[in-house]
């Protein structure tokens, strides 16, 4: 049985990968699709095979609905965290910080490159990695161009900030590892804020260098011009709420404290506070309307593909081919290596992010790991903080759209800004693993 469950789970996450890699399929029809035609491969097989007469139609829609119950919170935590933080920037919450920025870091290299990395890190809070490379390209990229520095520098800094900033729930990769393994992802989250800190102050650190380096080679430039007035983070000047700045400040650092403390569900957390935040900024009816519409796009994307992860997981689940699979992987694994499986996931989440789009990663081979670790007495929380360590160097993969936007803004060849960067974000992506090890976020190996 473990064979036949073994071969049906790879030819399942094979297909899936290879259809979402070459681009016939979009992630979120894979995601529904593949495991449905594998699970009634599998009823079909049932009838010869003894040994998977287990599976049953009635129980395969209960997986898939299990799958989905499961991920439930998930997809409203990300639904109403995109819509908070879209909210603030609609209403001008981080125009000030920028405008600030833009006018401290003038003509001095070293300003520059600082600013880079703290305005990357305060826009990257809302997690689009395209949103945050529209602003911040826009508002860096002709100060850059003025002073005569490496655009390369520029670009390097935004994707790395960006690649860690990536971590947080609503970002993405936290999101995926969490539906894979079917944990709340608070539990994968706050954890790693502190690698996430210090790996932010790694990269204040790189920014340090490249700026003394620029200073050395161009000096200093006296700018005159108003470089970043008329900068804004909000596209919409009708939603503007200047006035209510400060009331949404508070608003937002109590909601990271609540979140950091876990005194409510993250996704009740978010329900309320951006229902709080849109009776606060627009307490008029149609423009409630208007500003959900304006993001459902974004929105539907990502929750779709949440709950489409819910019937990928369900069937791999259910039918016991994970379990199947992760035998065959423990049997492969030397027993001396079988309890660094946390590193090791670390490790391979570099090259595996980079090759492969994050769906396949997350949802193909993550499952396997999380359930050989688990046979050493590793939780699959760990493996899930694990996991998401290889997000800086993902961000270079050519699969990821954002990365082309950043190149194609700052007019610098793809190519290019992957030589420059590679180094940074491998280092980066140690920086987070040595840390998240020394701190205990997840074990350097098991001693069960």
């Amino acid at each position: 049985i473990d064979c036949m469950l073994t071969l049906l789970g790879v030819g399942m996450i094979l297909c899936f990968m290879y259809l979402i890699m070459s681009k016939r399929l979009s992630p979120i029809i894979a995601l529904i699709l593949i495991p449905f035609i594998f699970s009634l491969i599998a009823w079909g097989l049932g009838h010869y095979f003894e040994s998977l007469s287990h599976i049953e139609l009635k129980g395969l829609s209960e997986m898939m609905l299990d799958g989905i119950k499961k991920l439930a919170p998930t997809g409203v935590m990300l639904l109403f965290a995109i819509l908070y933080f879209a909210l603030m920037i609609d209403a001008g919450l981080f125009d000030p910080p920028v405008k600030w920025i833009l006018k401290k870091v003038k003509g001095d290299p070293l300003k520059i490159t600082l600013g880079t990395v703290f305005l990357t890190t305060l826009v990257s809070l809302d997690g689009d990695g395209s949103t945050t490379y529209m602003i911040c390209v826009a508002a860096m990229l002709p100060l850059y161009q003025r002073l005569g520095m490496n655009t390369l520098i520029m670009t390097a800094l935004m994707l790395l900030c960006s690649g860690v900033m990536n971590l947080t729930p609503w970002g993405g990769p936290t999101a995926r590892a969490a539906s894979a393994l079917q944990v709340d992802p608070s539990h994968i989250f706050v954890p790693m804020i502190l690698p996430m800190v210090i790996s932010i102050g790694w990269l204040f650190f790189l920014a340090y260098l490249y700026g003394r380096y620029e200073q050395k080679r161009l000096g200093v430039i006296e700018l005159e011009s108003h470089h970043g007035d008329n900068i804004t983070v909000s596209k919409d000047p009708e939603a503007t709420r200047p006035h209510l700045r400060k009331v949404n400040m508070v608003l937002t650092i109590l909601l990271m404290i609540a979140l950091i403390k876990g005194i409510l569900p993250m996704s009740v957390l978010f329900m309320l506070a951006f229902c709080i935040a849109m009776l606060i900024n627009y307490p008029d009816v149609d423009m409630q309307k208007k500003r959900i519409a304006m993001h459902a796009d974004s929105i539907l994307a990502v929750v779709g593909l949440i709950f489409a992860a819910g019937i990928f997981t369900g069937i791999l689940s259910g039918t016991g081919m994970v379990e199947a699979m992760s035998k065959e992987f423990v049997a492969m694994i030397p027993t001396s290596m079988g309890p660094y499986l946390a590193p090791i996931t670390a490790l391979v989440s570099m090259p595996l992010t980079f090759f492969m789009s994050n769906d396949a990663f997350f949802y193909g081979v993550l499952p396997i790991l999380a359930e050989a670790a688990s046979h050493y007495g590793i939780s699959p929380e760990a493996i899930a903080r694990a996991s998401i360590v290889g997000q800086p160097v993902h961000l270079l993969s050519p699969l990821v759209p954002s990365t082309y936007l950043l190149c194609g803004l700052a007019k610098v060849d793809f190519a290019d800004h992957q030589k420059f960067t590679f180094k940074w974000a491998f280092i980066t992506c140690m920086v987070l693993m040595g840390t998240a090890l020394v701190i205990g976020v997840f074990p350097l190996f098991s001693t069960m």
